[in-house]
């Protein structure tokens, strides 16, 4: 969820540092019980994956079949690979430079 998050930002300040990972993949659980529960899981989770995948769609540009093709197994991204998935915008080499003056 931390990858939905990330790409729900405002655009132009979805930020990301030169050595971090960002990962992506469906929703997923387990679920026990009656079958009948199990299958009311699934549905559920089933319309959840529906509603992410919008998202996605929403916030990178990617098309539903890349992005359903993204998220079907869990998918480690790079930096630069995220900001080519549209997932941010920007890679941080370094910091700001700030006034010392003011300290």
């Amino acid at each position: 969820m931390g990858s939905l998050l990330l790409q729900a930002g405002e655009k132009g300040m979805r930020f990301s540092l030169p050595n971090s990972r960002v990962m992506v993949h469906q929703p997923s659980g387990g679920y026990q019980g009656q079958a009948t529960d199990i299958m009311i899981h699934a549905r559920e989770t089933q319309k959840l994956k529906t509603r992410l995948n919008e998202i996605y769609v929403k916030h990178t540009g990617n098309t539903l079949e890349q992005v359903e093709e993204g998220l079907e197994r869990d998918n480690f991204m790079s930096p630069e690979e995220a900001k080519d998935w549209g997932l941010i915008d920007e890679i941080v080499e370094n910091r700001a430079k700030t006034d010392d003056a003011d300290a």
